[in-house]
């Protein structure tokens, strides 16, 4: 079992680990805190084990056959600026283990120095396994330096294996790349849900790539996203069917301003037996909605607000 570390947290880092996972003071489960580069804090369980990479910053995560609902969090938190930090982390599921992984990332800067972190993550999940693997950015600070975030996601699913991902980057972050590839085998099951918000001349960029391999593969990929003021975003998926499977991918986003996006949904078949479909719309908020709220008391504000709110829910 890997050497277990109480956490050291400062006020900033207790403020980002509450806005991108459940830490209310402690974590239920293993862990793994890192904060500017370095491990803050870090706690093992019987079934899951947290180890250092040795050949470079990072962890391997590796979660015992048939463990059932236990919890991972891996955190990562930058906490000024002039801070790029980059970690490898891969995580190995054992054959019918059930559990919740949690990998939320904030940064903060209160200068004029950007604030960068960049995360690799690999999930290897055996036969029959299933992972909800949640992941929150934010990024604060009243600094003018950058806030960047640029995640990398690959996923390898063997037979009967199922990935549910849930991402959401709601609020100050100014510059994101966003890459997430998935490769299913026979049977396995993935499904993405994305939500996202820029502000002011944020930008963002998301691709997704999914090659099902294996037959009675499926997979369902949704993004929902605000795109406000100058900001821009630009989505691209790819569904790649190789086997007799099943795929869906599904852009929705509100424009409002002088906001810019453009939605790419690409489908490949390579078999007679790959049903794809893919979706996207993209509109402004509808007058008749606001007016509702507005019946209600609300301002138009506050009723686009509490539109946007539920849209990305």
């Amino acid at each position: 079992m890997a050497e277990n570390k109480a956490p050291e947290i400062n006020e900033i880092t207790g403020e980002l680990l509450k806005l991108v996972s459940d830490w209310d003071g402690k974590y239920k489960g293993a862990y793994n805190i890192r904060v500017d580069g370095t491990c803050a804090g870090r706690q093992s369980s019987d079934n899951i084990a947290i180890l250092s990479k040795e050949d470079k910053p990072g962890l391997d995560i590796r979660i015992r056959p048939g463990t059932k609902g236990e919890s991972v969090s891996i955190p990562a938190c930058v906490t000024y600026g002039g801070v790029d930090d980059l970690v490898y982390n891969d995580f190995y599921v054992g054959e019918n283990a059930d559990v919740t992984i949690v990998a939320g990332c904030g940064v903060h800067t209160t200068t004029g120095e950007p604030a960068r972190h960049n995360g690799i993550h690999r999930f290897f999940l055996a036969p029959g396994s299933r992972v909800k693997y949640i992941e929150k950015h934010v990024g604060t600070g009243k600094g003018i330096g950058l806030r960047t975030i640029d995640p990398v996601t690959e996923a390898f699913l063997e037979e009967g294996a199922t990935l549910e991902m849930d991402t959401s980057q709601i609020g100050g972050v100014d510059r994101t790349v966003r890459d997430t590839k998935c490769t299913l085998g026979k049977d396995a099951r993935l499904v993405i849900r994305e939500r996202l918000l820029t502000e002011k001349q944020q930008t963002a960029k998301t691709n997704f790539t999914v090659t099902m391999q294996g037959d009675g593969s499926a997979a369902d990929v949704v993004s929902r996203s605000v795109a406000r003021d100058e900001s821009r975003q630009e989505y691209v998926s790819v569904v790649i069917g190789e086997a007799a499977c099943t795929g869906h991918t599904e852009c929705d986003a509100i424009i409002s301003g002088k906001a810019q996006v453009d939605a790419s949904p690409r489908l490949f078949a390579r078999n007679e037996d790959a049903a794809l479909i893919h979706e996207a719309a993209i509109g402004k908020i509808a007058g008749e909605q606001i007016l509702k709220l507005r019946t209600l008391g609300l301002t138009e504000q506050e009723a686009e607000e509490k539109i946007i709110e539920g849209f990305l829910s």
